[in-house]
């Protein structure tokens, strides 16, 4: 499957009342959408500000521009988030958010909060058309890809949440504490849907909007080796890559992509990957399978894969999910595999398990949409006199 195969042309989103959505358009885009109007370039300069470093949700808000002006945007534009439908907090503080977009489709982002900053796990497609077999998101077929308009809305939609926009007339670089990195480790392969993933971090890198910095911002790839460098010249984000094996053997079961990119072919696209240097190491993610690709051999085999890569190994404790056939390795064996890699002068933290309890963590993402609707539409029947049952 080649990565053009997915690529999409965005169109912005018309809601109901036939208004325009302005999320997601670039500054061209957004300039010429405003020129319908007869309004000129500095009032696109003045919503984009309002609308990415502000992060107000209705034109009303927007108090630099004239009221007839307002009413005109009104009339014609939507800047409207997407509906919330589930609200999930952990125990341990991350969170989880179910957002419908205008198709009634639903994709879940993840806020994973730390003492002095917070990660947004966000979304790229519809479900996935990877299969991995350890991956729950990989249960749910591939619906659609996600617009620019999509993605962003999940970061504006998490920021709006965790009420993280900046105080106006402060903080001019746009930063908070609490939402200070995207993760593109969502559902889907963001590789597959570069061309709305790109377009949709350059927003928020932009210095006069969301404003996060490229080196704040992580692509994880599965694999697809002809869009690596593409990324990596483009965009210059951090560039995780999700190994999970040593021999193609191994990952062909695990990963079906490996049959079309092989191991020998996505490490040499790492080995060539724009910007890669001992200051910006790429992340490989391995997560860790009981009997499957766990032992000291393959810790000795993974360290001669990465010679040569400027390289830190996120190993992760497999989380699981309702239906997987796996166990997680025991926690000495995971930290007998880190002692190898450790030793031959890899960083190889454990990554500690966030939000299972609500299955937010490594894996476990996926859209219930079709088994919520099956269960909203189905018949309550009567229990008790005074109780109903209603399907879990």
């Amino acid at each position: 499957m080649s990565a053009s195969s997915h690529a999409t042309t965005f169109a912005p989103a018309v809601t109901a009342d036939g208004k325009q959505g302005l999320i997601g358009l670039d500054r061209p885009g957004l300039e010429a959408a405003l020129a319908t109007l007869g309004l000129p370039p500095f009032r696109a300069r003045q919503v984009w500000h309002w609308l990415y470093h502000r992060g107000v949700t209705s034109f009303d808000a927007m108090t630099t521009l004239a009221k007839p002006v307002r009413e005109q945007l009104a009339e014609r534009f939507s800047i409207a988030r997407p509906e919330i439908t589930r609200d999930q907090a952990s125990i341990d503080g991350t969170r989880k958010w179910l957002i419908k977009m205008n198709d009634g489709q639903e994709v879940e982002a993840v806020h994973i909060p730390e003492t002095d900053r917070g990660a947004l796990c966000v979304s790229s497609q519809v479900g996935c058309t990877l299969t991995c077999r350890f991956c729950h998101t990989g249960t749910q077929p591939l619906v659609r890809n996600l617009g620019p308009d999509e993605i962003l809305s999940q970061i504006l939609t998490a920021r709006d949440a965790l009420q993280a926009w900046p105080p106006v007339g402060t903080n001019p670089n746009n930063e908070t504490s609490t939402l200070t990195n995207i993760v593109m480790m969502g559902m889907g392969e963001p590789l597959y849907n570069y061309d709305s993933v790109a377009t949709a971090l350059r927003i928020a890198m932009d210095g006069e909007g969301i404003a996060i910095s490229k080196r704040r911002i992580t692509l994880s790839t599965s694999g697809v080796v002809p869009m690596m460098e593409r990324c990596g010249t483009e965009l210059g984000v951090n560039l995780a890559v999700s190994l999970h094996a040593v021999t193609d053997e191994v990952r062909d079961e695990l990963m079906p992509i490996n049959r079309a990119y092989p191991i020998k072919e996505l490490m040499k696209a790492c080995r060539n990957y724009p910007g890669s240097t001992n200051a910006r190491r790429i992340t490989f993610e391995y997560v860790m399978l009981k009997g499957v690709n766990d032992s000291l051999a393959d810790a000795h085999a993974l360290v001669r894969l990465l010679s040569g890569i400027p390289a830190k190994v996120n190993l992760i404790p497999f989380n699981p999910w309702p239906g997987s056939n796996f166990e997680c390795s025991s926690r000495a064996q995971i930290e007998r595999f880190a002692h190898v890699l450790l030793d031959a002068g890899y960083a190889s933290p454990v990554r500690e398990p966030r939000g299972r309890d609500i299955l937010a963590a490594c894996g476990q993402l996926r859209s219930d949409s079709l088994r919520q609707k099956k269960v909203r539409t189905e018949t309550v029947v009567p229990a008790e006199p005074e109780a109903v049952a209603v399907a879990p």
